[in-house]
């Protein structure tokens, strides 16, 4: 094997000799324009996603593979990865030539098996986490001689990230802040070791969720340390331990250090799509949340800030979770908890005094005579401000308000449990409806529904779509049928009797 890069130099060195685009690309540096006229900042993005794996793990293996003896390569490697590194692994080892075993959980989804397997790696499944599918890959790395492949700390995988640095550098030489994301810290410390390098007045800050923070705790106890838990929605960046070399090199060469939000870097997916039309997995977006949140607490304005979408190797259905709290993430919708008087057009005059502005959820269930707890969600355009005005309207028009959202457990669960079966037996009639999804719509529907006949249960969530579908429950007797009915036709949406639906009879009557 080649020598091993320690000094700064050392490793601008072995960066700028890596072999890396025998099989990686050399990805652009994309404008993006939308959220560089918000922010006030030139914001460009290192399309990482561009890689044959869709993700910078390439470089770093390939780096280090490539650099083997043949008398190691004739061996074979081994590496343990349930992500964006066994796919790195195996198209290297295909490219060269050699044999290719990958560890993965029992656990790992199919479809990141099955892309290890069509680059042409070998597939081991074992225990139900990384920490066991790593140990059996060292087992087996004695066992039989073969080479392990480590996803970050080591010098020449370091080194091949650093790869991404040099060509942002040459993008564009005039940049204020580069902003890495940071699981184990390969990405970060190869970026920032050849920056400083080269370019030492551009800044390296580096981007962690706030529940995975491992680069944060080691730097605070001046040491790695292990993490108690991480959370795996960002589960390219979740790891408990930062890598020894990696810390090295971050301690010494990152300027700064910022933490996200989940719900930030859901709003970081979306920017990305707005922009590049790209699907970023929540750790491929991580930087540039991270960004967003460094350049508005610094105040920044006029600056030229790249980041790095790190990878879209997403798992599709987790696109759902991001789509419901992007919003949330970039200030755009608030959560309340209001409590208004039972009585018939409550809900009317709440919403009037909400104004124009748009409702994105309405949760409501009859169970007190005397109140009702709603749960309703506020598109907001000014942020946090708008959402404290809106507060304090409705505190001054008589209503408790309680703000939920920053509150996980609502967020969470309590949003979709809002309802249950009345204390009391209601005459009530259930019915869905479609709603056009345009100012005015809700008004539109409780003027001239809600005011003549008592609302028992509300449910609303905007979904994107054309159309909002709502489900609403009314008292009403038998002689208001035939009225009901008239108002009905006189309002014009869509809607569907759901009185005798099973599921209304089971959780809801």
């Amino acid at each position: 094997m080649m020598d091993i890069p320690h000094s700064g130099a050392d490793y601008l060195r072995h960066i700028l000799r890596a072999p890396v685009y025998e099989v990686a690309s050399d990805t652009p540096l994309q404008d993006m324009p939308r959220l560089s006229e918000r922010t006030g900042n030139q914001v460009q993005i290192k399309r990482e996603d561009r890689q044959p794996v869709h993700s910078f793990k390439l470089r770093g293996a390939y780096n280090m593979v490539s650099s083997l003896n043949q008398q190691q390569k004739q061996a074979g490697v081994i590496a343990a990865s349930a992500g964006n590194h066994a796919q790195g692994m195996a198209l290297s080892g295909t490219k060269l030539g050699i044999k290719t075993i990958i560890v993965m959980p029992k656990t790992t989804p199919d479809i990141k098996v099955e892309a290890v397997r069509s680059f042409g790696g070998e597939v081991v499944l074992h225990g139900s986490n990384f920490d066991e599918a790593k140990a059996e890959a060292e087992r087996l790395s004695s066992l039989h001689g073969y080479t392990f492949v480590p996803p970050f700390d080591h010098p020449l995988v370091i080194a091949g990230q650093g790869t991404i640095g040099m060509e942002m550098l040459r993008q564009n030489g005039h940049l204020d802040a580069i902003f890495v994301p940071v699981g184990g810290g390969g990405l970060a410390a190869g970026v920032a070791v050849l920056v400083k390098q080269l370019m030492p007045e551009v800044k390296v800050i580096a981007v962690e969720p706030e529940d995975s923070a491992c680069l944060k705790a080691a730097l605070d106890a001046g040491e790695p340390v292990v993490l108690d838990q991480v959370s795996m929605f960002a589960d390219g960046v979740a790891v408990k331990r930062i890598g020894e070399e990696t810390f090295r090199l971050c301690q010494k060469y990152i300027d700064d250090h910022v933490t996200v939000s989940s719900d930030e870097i859901c709003a970081a997916v979306k920017d990305i799509f707005e922009d590049t039309r790209a699907i970023a997995e929540p750790s491929g977006a991580l930087a540039l949340a991270g960004l967003k949140k460094y350049a508005e607490s610094h105040h920044w304005c006029d600056k030229k800030l790249a980041t790095v979408l790190s990878g879209a190797n997403t798992n599709f259905h987790g696109l759902r979770y991001v789509s419901e709290r992007c919003e949330l993430g970039e200030k755009r919708e608030g959560l309340l908890a209001v409590t208004i008087p039972e009585r018939q057009g409550a809900f009317f005059e709440f919403c009037q005094l909400i104004g124009g502005r748009a409702v994105t959820e309405f949760n409501y269930r009859y169970n007190d005579p005397d109140s009702a707890n709603i749960f309703v969600g506020i598109r907001l355009q000014e942020g946090q401000a708008e959402l404290d005005h809106i507060i304090g309207d409705l505190k001054q028009g008589g209503y408790d308000v309680v703000d939920l959202s920053d509150d996980e457990m609502a967020k969470l669960h309590v949003r979709y449990m809002v309802g249950g079966k009345p204390k009391n037996s209601l005459h009530e009639k259930l019915f869905s409806f479609e709603f056009p999804e345009y100012p005015g719509a809700l008004l539109k529907f409780l003027s001239t529904l809600g005011t003549h006949w008592n609302i028992s249960l509300f449910n609303y969530r905007n979904h994107g779509a054309d159309y909002g579908r709502v489900l609403c429950g009314f008292e009403l007797s038998e002689t208001d049928l035939i009225r009901f009915s008239e108002h009905l036709e006189f309002l014009g949406y869509q809607f569907k009797d759901e009185s005798d639906n099973p599921s209304y009879k089971f959780f809801l009557k």
